[in-house]
């Protein structure tokens, strides 16, 4: 099948034709990442598909918007996703994140390779570097100081395994949007196969921790914010975000709508939940129902405390004057709260792991706890927790024991039940 005689293309359409295989290939010119003009290929099962695609590439265009191209460098192209793709289906903080690793590893690693000719081995030698690599050498980041690396002194400073995993997913995420668009026949990182990092070893509270910090916590301002996180699970992020419209006291319910959280460009920000399973109605204990009940009061007094320009934004917890507590100095005041207590230095994300790990030993089912917690699969709750069934184990074998010593050792056995 040949293209249709005599149909003149318009200009700026490029060029469309059938291939051997059967497949329609339209090309032409488009801006390219680098700000020159470059062709591009698309493909199609028939020749309007490929008509199409290429329409859509030269819109974008037009309208001064780069477009990846074969011939464009692994670098240019991890520029033109990120800053045209990624930048609309990620949350802000996150984008930062694969910024930075496209920034520090993917780029000074790849980023001079033709995305065309990028193979299974450029990947894995380039990952293989990273695991080895002196970061501190490879970054310059003791040039100015002087010492370490600078002085033929390599400190040995290599990333993660965990960091390696992410930067290898940042560069199968860039290499898949290539492969939907056409740019790349198949996805070349995806062959390479990493070790998962084995996940990081934390030692959540003991429920005699848990009471300690509690009690420790009695006369706090904040009180009742970490009466919340241990007893609910709650992010850092949601309790910070929580509006006095989304409790309902006499019900005893909180509905979890959105998250604080403090984004490079708009400073302190309400976004939507991590997941769309975070987005979730729960129940409040009723220890809490009662510290929430005491912490409004405690509002209102400071908000009718005059000279204190109090601004009223609705939140639940709050800076003394009604402004949104910043997640960084919440995690200065928690430390100290530790420090307080007498206790050991634990994260605040921890309490988290805290309240589905003693849930757990309590027998709480899985699939309520994945509610509660907002995990989108219960395999996300099933995974971060499996430090816990060594002691479900442990108390299953205990109390078989217990079961099994308490019958005398004279008692004659039992007759089988027929």
């Amino acid at each position: 099948m040949t293209a249709p005689k005599g149909k003149a293309r318009a200009n700026g359409e490029g060029t469309i034709y059938q291939r051997k295989d059967g497949r329609w290939e339209a090309a032409g010119y488009v801006l390219a990442a680098d700000g020159s003009r470059k062709r591009v290929r698309v493909y199609g099962t028939i020749r309007k598909e490929a008509a199409d695609k290429l329409a859509g590439k030269i819109a974008d265009s037009n309208r001064g918007l780069p477009v990846a191209t074969a011939d464009s460098t692994v670098g240019e192209y991890l520029a033109y996703w990120l800053g045209s793709v990624a930048v609309h289906q990620l949350r802000e903080n996150t984008h930062t994140r694969y910024g930075t690793c496209i920034r520090l590893y993917l780029i000074p690693g790849l980023g001079r390779k033709k995305l065309a000719r990028l193979t299974t081995r450029d990947v894995r030698t380039f990952l293989d570097r990273l695991r080895t690599t002196c970061q501190c050498c490879a970054q310059g980041l003791d040039t100015v100081r002087k010492r370490c690396c600078t002085i033929d002194q390599c400190c040995r400073k290599v990333l993660s395994p965990l960091t390696v995993t992410y930067v290898h997913s940042v560069l199968k995420s860039a290499l898949e949007h290539a492969v939907r668009e056409d740019e790349l026949p198949r996805n070349v990182a995806r062959n390479v196969k990493t070790v998962a990092p084995r996940p990081r070893r934390f030692q959540p509270l003991t429920a005699a921790e848990a009471r300690q910090l509690l009690h420790t916590a009695g006369g706090d301002r904040l009180h009742a914010l970490y009466e919340l996180a241990l007893r609910t699970g709650l992010r850092k992020g949601e309790l910070l975000g929580l509006h006095w419209e989304d409790l309902d006291l006499d019900a005893g319910t909180a509905s979890i709508r959105r998250s604080l959280q403090r984004t490079r460009t708009s400073g302190l920000t309400a976004l939507p939940t991590k997941t769309r399973a975070s987005e979730r109605r729960i129940a409040l204990p009723t220890g809490c129902v009662q510290s929430l009940k005491s912490h409004r009061e405690r509002q209102e007094k400071e908000r009718a405390v005059p000279g204190t320009g109090w601004k009223e934004r609705g939140l639940v917890f709050t800076t003394p004057t009604g402004g949104p507590l910043d997640p960084a100095n919440l995690t200065r005041r928690f430390r100290g709260l530790l420090d307080r207590a007498g206790l050991r230095r634990i994260r605040f994300h921890d309490l988290r792991h805290s309240t589905a790990t003693l849930l757990l030993e309590q027998g709480v089912d899985l699939v309520v706890i994945k509610e509660l917690l907002g995990h989108a699969h219960i395999g996300v709750t099933a995974g971060v927790y499996a430090h816990v069934k060594l002691r479900l184990q442990r108390q299953a074998i205990d109390t078989l024991n217990d079961a099994l010593d308490d019958h005398p050792a004279d008692s004659p056995p039992t007759a089988a039940v027929r």
